[in-house]
């Protein structure tokens, strides 16, 4: 399915959804979600099994609707407005994009990420895999679904939506 006609601009909307996180460009970003999305990072067990259902078990992240992002988001920007907290810098890198199914009005998307973080004097390399179910809208597509598969999950602060 990598072969999808649609291939070319299915990776132009992910690398457009990684660039808008690195400008800071919250509101723009959250344009590319539909209303109902599920924005979801299970929690990695004590067996090393990602947790399954993040209405009962702990997740790193779980938001059921694209309200939650939006608070998210606004909460960022009033967080950062201090002059005393440095912006985070972030190069989000989106790799090996596969189109798992095309159900004609969503696609389901497979690829990974690492992203770099600076913040503090300090580096950290966040890495792993999305699951995301993009959504026909006109005549571009809105994220219905994403799973975040963080594999370095043993990390030094929390995590938040643009380390991913």
């Amino acid at each position: 399915m990598s072969h999808h006609p649609d291939y070319g601009r299915i990776c132009a909307f992910l690398y457009r959804e990684a660039r808008l996180l690195d400008d800071r460009q919250w509101d723009d970003w959250l344009t590319l979600y539909a209303e109902d999305v599920r924005y979801w990072m299970p929690a990695w067990d004590d067996d090393d099994q990602l947790t399954e259902d993040p209405l009962s078990e702990i997740s790193l992240i779980y938001y059921g609707d694209r309200s939650g992002l939006e608070d998210r988001v606004f909460r960022i920007k009033t967080e950062r407005s201090g002059a005393s907290t440095p912006e985070p810098r972030t190069t989000h890198s989106v790799l090996n994009v596969e189109v798992l199914a095309d159900r004609g009005d969503e696609l389901d998307v497979r690829y990974n990420f690492a992203t770099h973080n600076h913040r503090y004097k300090r580096d950290d390399l966040f890495f792993g895999t999305m699951f995301v179910t993009l959504r026909r809208g006109g005549d571009d597509w809105l994220i219905s679904d994403k799973k975040i598969v963080l594999k370095n999950d043993y990390i030094r602060q929390v995590i938040d939506i643009y380390h991913v």
